[in-house]
């Protein structure tokens, strides 16, 4: 699909049986693609009975590669590229599901075009620049120095590979980007929301979903999973896709 600055590679799962209309709209992490969603999007079709699109944001995955830096307003920004999926795919409105930067971007999204979509899932997003968040890129900067690592990364990205982890690192720890938060758009997030946290997430305490939930401007829900990481959706897939199920219906 072909947008502002090049080709979105786009994909798309279709339950046996349809039973809403509206489709929920996947968004990846900082390091993420659609290949690295597994098999989540093919349950989260079954048990919502809804299609599932999900795209690789320009510079990853199949997309076209970039070369120039994330913009600081990069999170917010990505409400432009799904207006401009959404309209090609003729989709009036959509469920957004976020997971980690992809969830702040969801909720950016919804807040800016409030009558697009129908419910957000946050999952591990971010709110706000905490110290957890930077100890965990710094332990990341070490783990892909790694050659076995970053080269499961090269799987997915290929010459990407670079850009992804340069742009992910040097945005978040730049101390220009400290103050960066989602409080003053959480409450223009009037939709109904569920923010999902694990209790041992290496880039966020339980302070992200609690803003999240607390400050959105309409129904929100907080679910916090034990003996979870920063990856509910692959670690504790069936209380995820239950969640998603349960505020879906």
């Amino acid at each position: 699909m072909s947008i502002s600055g090049g080709t979105l590679y786009v994909k798309s799962w279709t339950p046996v049986s349809v039973r809403r209309e509206e489709p929920v709209l996947l968004l990846h992490d900082s390091i993420g693609c659609v290949g690295l969603w597994r098999d989540f999007p093919d349950l989260l079709a079954e048990r919502t009975g809804r299609m599932v699109v999900a795209y690789d944001r320009l510079g990853f995955g199949k997309s076209s590669p970039r070369t120039d830096a994330p913009s600081p307003n990069f999170i917010a920004e990505e409400a432009h590229v799904l207006r401009a999926l959404m309209a090609q795919l003729e989709i009036p409105r959509a469920a957004l599901f976020g997971y980690s930067v992809g969830g702040s971007m969801a909720l950016c999204a919804a807040a800016a075009d409030p009558k697009a979509y129908v419910a957000v899932v946050s999952e591990s997003a971010q709110a706000f620049v905490e110290d957890q968040t930077l100890r965990g890129i710094e332990a990341a900067r070490e783990r892909f120095a790694d050659p076995e690592p970053r080269a499961k990364l090269v799987r997915w990205h290929g010459e990407r590979t670079d850009w992804i982890l340069k742009s992910w690192m040097d945005v978040w720890s730049d101390p220009n980007y400290a103050g960066w938060s989602l409080r003053d758009v959480l409450p223009q997030v009037r939709c109904p929301l569920l923010a999902i946290h694990g209790d041992r997430d290496e880039f966020g305490t339980f302070a992200f979903p609690r803003m999240i939930a607390d400050l959105a401007g309409g129904e929100s829900e907080m679910l916090l999973l034990e003996d979870c990481g920063h990856i509910p959706h692959r670690e504790k897939a069936d209380e995820v896709l239950t969640a998603v199920e349960r505020l879906l219906r």
